[in-house]
């Protein structure tokens, strides 16, 4: 299997939106290490502790703070740079936030996105966009089955709908305004877990913060399964993708990147109960959610990526949770967020 190539990223000119989130951070963290030129554009971070401060991310990139929900501010931000490569990663990725805010958050993962590849009409040294949506942009009647890439979009709740609207937009502006410039496509990652996640209604974020104050986890639907994978795991997915997409223009222009296919499906309370020995926390507990409307099992099938892009995921969730509950447990100790990181994405490429 292909590994992320620093010689690609060298040099190369980097727009990479939501810097200033979870996976963002890590993103920005592993192409500066790369030698890539990274400018990061998003909101300021809206938690503490959040990873962009812990590791101090704004160091080490140009980052601008801007709201993707005004086009004007992205349309003037945007054209203030030149760049090859895009990766839009900003979006408002909390299910439930979703269903309490559905209108802010079509304005930004729909809207947002729009008005980013209209800013982006004006760069002529593209080289590729690629626009990260979600797992769960499949219409899902929850039959366990792994989504393939030509399985058909849908969403029942506001996030999954407004990713899947987002997936529409991109086809109709690649094929609108960008057919003859540079190769616009999206992938579909996996539900990702790894060091420097607080954010509200995630599974790891609940399970540290429980641990660390001493108090007991609770879960909604501990037998929901989803494509659990480490965010090395979906980063080096999404440069490998990137990397293909400007140099091969026989690239598909959509792909998951999830779980090794044929590895076992691990429920909510599996990964918790991981999780909670890793950190010595007070066993989960189960508390139904009758009104929540968040799918019991999904599942996507990574197959084309292995084909396609000569990728694979390297972890499997035991390794995976394993590496996430290490940094947690250093980074509560003496060990700085960014060297922790930057460790695990050394010790990640020494794999390959």
């Amino acid at each position: 299997m292909a590994a992320v190539n620093p010689a690609f990223w060298a040099g190369k000119r980097v727009l990479l939106t939501g810097h200033t989130g979870f996976k963002g951070a890590w993103a920005a963290i592993w192409l500066s290490r790369l030698g890539a030129e990274v400018t990061g554009l998003a909101l300021p971070p809206d938690q503490k502790p959040s990873l962009f401060e812990l590791a101090g991310v704004g160091e080490l990139i140009r980052s601008r703070f801007v709201d993707l929900r005004n086009g004007d501010a992205v349309a003037a931000t945007v054209g203030g740079g030149a760049y090859d490569i895009v990766l839009h990663l900003a979006a408002q990725a909390i299910v439930r936030a979703s269903v309490e805010d559905p209108i802010g958050t079509f304005e930004t993962n729909v809207m947002g996105t729009a008005h980013l590849l209209e800013a982006l009409r004006s760069q002529t040294d593209l080289k590729a966009v690629l626009v990260v949506t979600s797992d769960k942009v499949y219409a899902n009647a929850e039959t366990g089955r792994a989504f393939r890439e030509t399985d058909p979009l849908g969403g029942k709740d506001p996030y999954s709908a407004s990713k899947a609207a987002a997936e529409i937009v991109v086809q109709s502006y690649a094929r609108s305004y960008f057919a003859d410039r540079a190769p616009v496509a999206t992938v579909r990652g996996g539900n990702v877990i790894g060091g420097g996640d607080f954010s509200r209604d995630r599974l790891v974020a609940d399970i540290v913060r429980a641990a660390r104050a001493g108090e007991t986890v609770t879960l909604r639907h501990p037998e929901a399964t989803r494509p659990w994978q480490h965010v090395l795991d979906c980063l080096a997915g999404y440069f490998r993708y990137a990397e293909v997409l400007a140099t091969d223009p026989a690239a598909p222009r959509a792909l998951n990147i999830g779980p090794r296919p044929g590895g076992p499906a691990v429920t909510a309370g599996e990964l918790a109960s991981l999780g909670v020995a890793a950190l010595g926390g007070k066993p989960w507990r189960h508390e139904p959610d009758p009104n929540s409307i968040e799918a019991k099992a999904l599942a996507i099938d990574a197959s084309l990526a292995r084909e396609a892009i000569g990728f694979e995921s390297r972890l499997d969730a035991p390794e995976a949770v394993a590496l996430t509950m290490d940094w947690y447990r250093r980074e509560a100790g003496i060990e700085t967020a960014r060297a922790l990181c930057l460790e695990q994405i050394e010790g990640y490429e020494a794999r390959s």
